[in-house]
């Protein structure tokens, strides 16, 4: 059973920069697929980033060039850098494990970390 915690979530300003962790437990031996995906309040839940087993990142468009996506493959940990933060990335940050990285579809995850960009 895939086990995920995030952490770093928090509050910035316009322009600022967070780096959310996520330590992951239960991977099986098979296909590598972790990612993040988030949920703002009164919208729907949307891919961020996932990468594969060959270490291939995907992006969805709003966070190409703004977030980067990276793992620590021996410490099963996955970190998302996140610059140039706009109000708009306000939303609850899941880290998820994902059937398809390069469709950003995930299907176990944890409970979430807050972030919040202000203007």
């Amino acid at each position: 059973q895939v086990q995920l915690e995030e952490s770093g979530g928090g509050s910035v300003q316009a322009g600022g920069s967070l780096r959310l962790s996520c330590a992951a437990s239960g991977l099986s031996g098979g296909t590598y697929c972790m990612g993040w995906f988030r949920r703002a309040p009164g919208k729907e839940r949307e891919g961020v980033a996932a990468i594969d087993n060959d270490g291939t990142t995907h992006y969805a468009d709003f966070a190409e060039g703004r977030f980067t996506l990276s793992k620590d493959t021996a410490k099963n940990n996955l970190y998302l850098q996140m610059n140039s933060l706009k109000p708009e990335d306000t939303a609850m940050y899941y880290c998820a494990a994902c059937f398809s990285a390069a469709r950003l579809q995930f299907y176990a995850w944890a409970k979430g970390t807050q972030v919040t960009v202000s203007s």
